[in-house]
């Protein structure tokens, strides 16, 4: 068996189905509902590092909760995409297949959020959630490298 035959197992992607749909419904809520009220006007930034950038250089401004919300919760909330969709679509294991996806995936919720007027479009949410993406992509990399690198010479 070689080292990434275990992500073509049927089994392996039943798992990574029913994880991916419980976390596209834990998302879709977190983005759509969950404390979420409509605006009464758009909210948007298309001007890239407009929001990270006071985040990172401004730091004392924000109290830690919102800070950490902010910045780390749109890149971590994002890693699973990075594992499940390379998983459950073969052909989006190419790290440009994959961001172009996320990027497209993303960029849909986020227009979603403007047109709906629920939360707000940040491109700067399009470049931290596709960070977060790249961060599961490269773990699973990692580990199919690994077991890879496990499995006996014949």
């Amino acid at each position: 068996m070689s080292g990434d035959s275990w992500i073509n197992a049927r089994q392996c992607k039943i798992i990574v189905a029913v994880i991916t749909v419980i976390y596209v419904l834990y998302m879709g809520n977190l983005l759509f509902f969950k404390g979420r009220t409509v605006g009464l006007s758009y909210q948007y930034n298309w001007i890239p590092f407009e929001t990270i950038r006071p985040l990172l250089l401004e730091r004392e401004k924000y109290i830690t909760e919102a800070w950490i919300k902010n910045l780390f919760g749109n890149i971590v909330l994002f890693i699973p995409l990075g594992v499940c969709i390379p998983v459950l679509f073969r052909k989006c294991r190419s790290f440009l297949k994959l961001t172009v996806i996320v990027i497209l995936i993303i960029f849909e919720v986020e227009l979603t959020q403007l047109v709906t007027r629920v939360g707000t479009f940040d491109v700067d949410d399009i470049i931290l959630n596709t960070l977060g993406a790249w961060i599961g992509y490269v773990g699973l990399r990692i580990l199919v490298h690994v077991e890879r690198l496990r499995q006996p010479s014949i």
